[in-house]
């Protein structure tokens, strides 16, 4: 392949990638959620050598369309409820496209100052619609687990210089013992962060939560300037909150660090009439978020924030004679990766496009249809088993037996996907709302296949 193209061709293949794009995203409500056993055996088609010489663009890509794209999950359409996974807004597919072509690394300002001026913009709208310090220190990473590595990264790196050990340099060996204080329903991915820092999975101290998977402040164990408190914002499986303002407050006496695992939760904070869930909570060191959750980014996309940029800057920064370092905030300083894709220039298309009262119904919507979910699913008489104040829903159809059959009929129905879950030892389906896509229609079509599969499933069909 020669590293010139001829203009022609890159405007075909260009247009014919467009063109599978709409009509791929065009047609994704008329089709089943999950793809098609049919559609998975397709994909043996890829099982091939590797080409001994270059293949046509346009053969390559048409390969990728006509396999890949009817394997895919369609969480961009109105009817996935799984995981809590948004689906991304056409302006920040548009803006992805565009950052494709750009092909910038927003390691550093030198590698590109566009992209970089625009996150910094992103952030500074990020922090404004969050209501959270406009002082404080943003990256752009992965998502939730990265997210929450940085901010127990920043943590660590604060407690123990108060203490007079330098981490980054000299490591845990020998240092101060740090204590990590998490609610008894703390998330997979902040473990995974303190695994991956020598923190430790297994010497977390346990707080024991209420029927909601709240922290229960009444049973906070004791606190020092060496511990750090991890709270949730948002509990994957019933939505709820954390009573923060116990919480940090107790913290805020003993010197503690406080991190806030708010992947989706922490976006209530942009809506006025769930704001008062999340109270609190902005009184926080640390916070981690995710983009491709509630703002309907591509994805990756998560957003790590400290309090004091210094500590998080601290923890990140390295430095070398050929690294180029301007006058100005350099990206790579405030996260794990020293490349990576410009996410922020998506982030910034989906605050330009909804502005703040977008986002603010984006979150409501979510959670009013959650709110008819459980709604319909208790009249129908089944165990809808937490208060739905945000966008999850656990509901029960009876033993375990018979709500795992329904929920794994559900998927193989098509018309919408949730999955399963385990609650205070009960089997439970979930339905997590997260897409700007899913419309009051959505909502009606996937609660009567929901109720019809049930009544099947229960009924011996």
């Amino acid at each position: 392949m020669s590293g010139a193209w001829d203009p022609n061709d890159l405007r075909e293949l260009l247009d014919s990638a467009a063109e599978r794009s709409v009509r791929y995203l065009g047609g994704i409500r008329e089709r089943r959620v999950m793809p098609s056993p049919e559609a998975l055996a397709d994909l043996s088609r890829l099982d091939e050598p590797l080409p001994e010489g270059p293949s046509p663009a346009d053969e390559t890509l048409a390969l990728l369309d006509e396999t890949v794209s009817p394997a895919t999950v369609a969480t961009t359409g109105g009817r996935y409820f799984g995981f809590v996974v948004g689906g991304a807004l056409p302006a920040t597919v548009a803006a992805s496209w565009l950052a494709a072509a750009w092909d910038q690394n927003v390691g550093a300002v030198a590698l590109a100052p566009g992209c970089a001026a625009l996150e910094e913009v992103a952030l500074r709208w990020v922090l404004d619609v969050l209501g959270l310090p406009a002082s404080s220190g943003v990256g752009f990473v992965t998502g939730a687990t990265a997210a929450n590595l940085c901010g127990l990264a920043a943590a660590r790196h604060a407690l123990l210089e108060r203490a007079g050990w330098d981490v980054e340099e000299r490591g845990l060996y020998g240092g101060p013992e740090l204590t990590v204080v998490v609610g008894d329903e703390v998330h997979v991915s902040l473990l995974k962060g303190l695994g991956l820092l020598g923190l430790g999975r297994g010497r977390v101290v346990r707080v024991p939560t209420d029927d909601q998977g709240r922290m229960r402040a009444d049973a906070l164990p004791a606190l020092s300037d060496t511990t750090i408190l991890c709270l949730q914002a948002g509990n994957v499986n019933t939505g709820a909150f954390d009573p923060a303002p116990e919480l940090i407050a107790a913290a805020r006496d003993a010197g503690a660090w406080v991190h806030v695992d708010g992947a989706f939760g922490l976006w209530a904070l942009a809506a006025p009439n769930r704001v008062h869930l999340a109270r609190g909570f902005e009184a926080a060191d640390s916070w981690c978020l995710d983009a491709h959750k509630w703002l309907n980014v591509p994805q990756d996309c998560g957003i790590a924030i400290c309090r004091e940029p210094e500590h998080l800057r601290r923890a990140m920064v390295v430095s070398a004679g050929y690294l180029v370092l301007g006058q100005t905030r350099e990206p790579y300083s405030f996260t794990p990766e020293m490349s990576r894709r410009a996410r922020g220039v998506e982030v910034w298309a989906a605050l330009r496009a909804l502005g703040r009262s977008g986002v603010a119904e984006l979150v409501e919507r979510c959670c009013r249809h959650a709110t008819r979910f459980g709604e319909g699913l208790s009249d129908a008489g089944y165990d809808v088993m937490n208060d739905v104040v945000l966008n999850q829903v656990l509901v029960s159809f009876g033993g375990a037996e018979i709500t795992r059959s329904v929920i794994s009929a559900l998927q193989e129905e098509g018309t919408c996907w949730c999955g399963g879950t385990t609650w205070h030892g009960r089997e439970a389906m979930r339905i997590s709302v997260s897409s700007w896509a899913t419309t009051d229609a959505d909502v009606e079509a996937s609660l009567v296949a929901m109720l019809e599969t049930a009544a099947r499933v229960r009924g011996g069909g």
